[in-house]
């Protein structure tokens, strides 16, 4: 994603949460394949149409466990971040990309923390 994009249905809100998800990968060609999940292979597409809301997405560049992949979603609150994801691990759409041989092995290690914007945020 060219640059962040805050979900309409949370902006401004108090009660928002963002979910920002670490994928690291075993090696440099594991972490392209997520991308290309991601990206080609239609992955941030399932999320929008199952209510996963991409704020961004972001490859590091520097520091521990890489190489991988970052990426924020935005919810009004824990039940639709739950209620969503439930409704994405069910669809066909990543029911037809997950077993694709070349990215099965592409995730080594999954790191998931949950955020709430302070008064001042930006987003």
């Amino acid at each position: 994603m060219p640059k962040p994009e805050v979900p309409a249905h949370i902006k401004g809100k108090g009660s928002r949460i963002f979910e920002m998800r670490t994928y690291e990968s075993h090696s440099q060609h594991d972490a392209k394949m997520k991308i290309e999940m991601f990206n080609e292979g239609g992955e941030i597409a399932i999320f929008r149409e199952t209510g996963l809301h991409p704020v961004l997405f972001g490859e590091t560049i520097a520091g521990n466990d890489m190489p991988n992949l970052v990426y924020i979603l935005g919810f009004e609150n824990m039940a639709e971040r739950d209620a969503n994801w439930g409704t994405f691990g069910s669809s066909e759409g990543w029911k037809n990309i997950k077993d694709i041989p070349k990215y099965k092995t592409t995730v080594s290690g999954i790191t998931d923390v949950i955020l709430r914007p302070t008064s001042y945020s930006q987003m």
